[in-house]
């Protein structure tokens, strides 16, 4: 008589957040294997590609890919090509060299926010007026095929995982895709392993995988204590990004930490957004797109097989018509 498949669930703190993986195996010691390799694939990606770590290749390249080209991780090269697309096809939109735009307003170590910020705690508002749901093709699209070929052309990516930064002003942050990759490796090792059904959740960028539908919520990322949606979401991925939130200080959300590549400022027009798709790496990506164009991104999410359900600063809700997920408003 076959023994009766068994349950485990771990979480470790990685990826500056807690990470929760969840399988079901046919035996606790072939689950047990399965989960430690899916952690040891996710240690992997945050040893190589944070900002935080001095040995990273992130922080390898940072202080010396100016300099002249630089060995990296065959999973930091992927990443970085992905990175390169996905800042073609949004037309520079979603942008890895925005680190010098992160450390002047505080949200990355390495430089000090202005008194101001400091006090507030939060951004001034921009000068210049929210940007449009759906961006203008005519005015715009000059500065936007612009601004596409900002990061594309400074950062080169050479033979033999090599890369090279050709402006020394070049700093990159992969904090807006790294975590997906991480998710995708781990759900990686748990297939290799015979795991048939599971679930990989780091820090809100998730993905399931198996016969079962997994009931996700999603917060409002006004109130980020409160559930807006809830997702029965069966073999994909779901990604957020939405305002800073420190539940100690505000139940509210603080400010946006996605940046608008045009301005180096924080997103304000879009409060938050979920992009559901095959794969985390690509979802976590397309939230940056979608916080800085909202409806405007519908050609790049379609190209990459994913929907959209994002919140404009006045409270809007927008889901994509083809959400391939049952959706419901959250009880």
């Amino acid at each position: 008589m076959a023994a009766a498949p068994v349950s485990i669930r771990r979480a470790r703190p990685l990826l500056g957040t807690f990470v929760e993986i969840a399988v079901d195996g046919q035996s606790f010691d072939a689950a047990e294997a399965a989960v430690e390799a899916a952690f040891a694939a996710i240690a992997t990606v945050h040893r190589l590609m944070s900002f935080h770590e001095a040995d990273s290749d992130v922080s390898r390249l940072n202080r010396g890919a100016a300099s002249g080209p630089v060995r990296v991780h065959d999973w930091t090269c992927q990443v970085l090509e992905a990175a390169r697309d996905l800042h073609r096809r949004s037309e520079g939109m979603f942008d890895i060299s925005v680190a010098p735009a992160l450390q002047r307003l505080g949200l990355l170590p390495g430089a000090s926010p202005s008194p101001r910020l400091r006090c507030e705690g939060a951004f001034p508002q921009a000068r210049r007026r929210p940007k449009a749901l759906s961006p203008d093709p005519h005015p715009a699209s000059g500065e936007r095929v612009q601004r596409a070929r900002g990061a594309h052309g400074r950062i080169q990516l050479l033979p033999e995982n090599r890369v090279r930064f050709v402006d020394p002003s070049v700093k990159i942050d992969l904090g807006g895709i790294a975590k997906g990759f991480a998710v995708d490796r781990a759900v990686e090792a748990l297939l290799r392993h015979g795991i048939a059904e599971g679930l990989v959740n780091a820090g809100g960028d998730l993905r399931v995988f198996g016969p079962r539908s997994h009931a996700v919520d999603i917060r409002d990322p006004r109130q980020p204590d409160r559930p807006l949606y809830r997702v029965a979401l069966c073999n994909a991925a779901l990604a957020s990004s939405a305002g800073r939130f420190d539940p100690v200080r505000s139940h509210s959300a603080l400010f946006s930490g996605v940046i608008d590549p045009a301005t180096a400022m924080p997103v304000r027009a879009i409060s938050g957004a979920t992009v559901c798709g095959p794969g985390c790496m690509v979802a976590d990506a397309l939230t940056k797109v979608v916080m800085n164009a909202g409806e405007g991104a519908a050609a790049i999410l379609e190209h990459y097989g994913a929907d959209a359900l994002f919140v404009s600063a006045r409270g809007q809700v927008h889901i994509t018509a083809d959400w391939k997920n049952e959706v419901h408003l959250a009880a």
